[in-house]
């Protein structure tokens, strides 16, 4: 920039004090940014942690109203559903994601009872529900595409049934968005919003949300034919403009912090509103290295989820919602 010369122009004066570092900074985060995802069991009980997640729950659906009221009364706007589904029920075909009583359904349904407030996003995918934990149908060990599309798109209208306000296809099929859009508005869920993870890299920041849902060690081979490769941008690109063009209305970018470049370029050539998936890895990091004492817990939280505004998201998928809402509030 021209016309900016020492000692004429000093940068740090509107950094001398707090008040004027408030008054400048270009970005801001809000407890309205936040999304929390929650993983439910089913039956009762005191919620059982994750052990590759401290702080985080299976969250059994008889006390599911009691744990997210906290994040209720901070005004969080949106839960992000995940279900461990028992073994039993767990087949080739993914069959429970079209039970119209799976886990998701129910607690849709109790949420929207309790909390009418809160929206609903669903993860749509049917690595939750498959016993070789892939996203879609395993023919002669590839995930095809049309077949699972075609699954996906019940499952969508099963969750909106339900009360699930954001349909979140995860499972990175091609023209998936489309039959998505096609199904719920057939079924009379125009207002259905589909938020999409359009750009998923097949990353190993997963891990411990596997752990999570009690997938670790089920998945046969890998994800590599259908999530992205983390070495293409360009890429990431075509898919988020073929995902709105099929009627996307906000799309997600998975992992987080590792593709704020992602996050960068998606919301400078598209202007739609972005949102990033502070992945399970992310969070186990930041957990595993404040209880360590290497860095402040704190600071390393919120300075990581002000860097997914900066980077252009409307909001943030986190772990650490109900922590950062909590400093938020003062």
């Amino acid at each position: 920039m021209l016309g900016q010369n020492f000692p004429l122009t000093r940068l740090r004066r509107n950094r001398f004090d707090a008040a004027t570092r408030r008054l400048v900074a270009e970005h801001s985060l809000s407890v309205d940014d936040l999304i929390w995802p929650i993983f439910i069991r089913d039956g009762g009980g005191d919620p059982v942690e994750v052990q590759a997640m401290p702080g985080q729950f299976r969250v059994g659906l008889d006390g599911l109203a009691r744990h997210v009221e906290q994040a209720a009364k901070l005004g969080i706007p949106a839960l992000a559903l995940f279900p461990v589904t028992p073994a039993e029920l767990k087949t080739p075909e993914g069959r429970e994601a079209l039970n119209p009583d799976n886990l998701i359904c129910r607690a849709a349904m109790l949420l929207k009872k309790e909390f009418p407030d809160f929206a609903l996003v669903g993860d749509v995918a049917l690595d939750p529900y498959t016993d070789h934990a892939h996203d879609g149908l395993l023919r002669d060990g590839y995930v095809v595409n049309d077949e699972s599309v075609e699954i996906l798109a019940k499952q969508a209208v099963n969750q909106a049934n339900a009360g699930i306000d954001f349909i979140a296809p995860s499972d990175m099929m091609d023209g998936r968005i489309k039959a998505l859009r096609e199904a719920l508005d057939g079924a009379g869920h125009i207002h259905t919003r589909i938020m999409s993870y359009a750009a998923k890299y097949a990353s190993a920041f997963y891990g411990p949300f596997r752990d999570a849902l009690g997938n670790q060690g089920a998945l046969q081979g890998d994800k590599k034919t259908y999530q992205m490769n983390p070495a293409n941008s360009d890429e990431a690109l075509r898919e988020v403009a073929m995902d709105i063009a099929e009627g996307a209305d906000m799309v997600m970018v998975k992992p987080g912090m590792p593709y704020l470049d992602i996050i960068r370029r998606v919301k400078d050539a598209f202007g739609v509103p972005v949102f990033a998936y502070q992945v399970s890895g992310e969070y186990a990091m930041i957990e595993a290295a404040a209880r360590n004492g290497w860095i402040d817990h704190d600071k390393a939280m919120m300075e990581a989820l002000m860097c997914f505004k900066r980077a252009g998201c409307s909001g943030i998928l986190t772990y650490h919602a109900v922590q950062a809402a909590r400093l938020l509030h003062g």
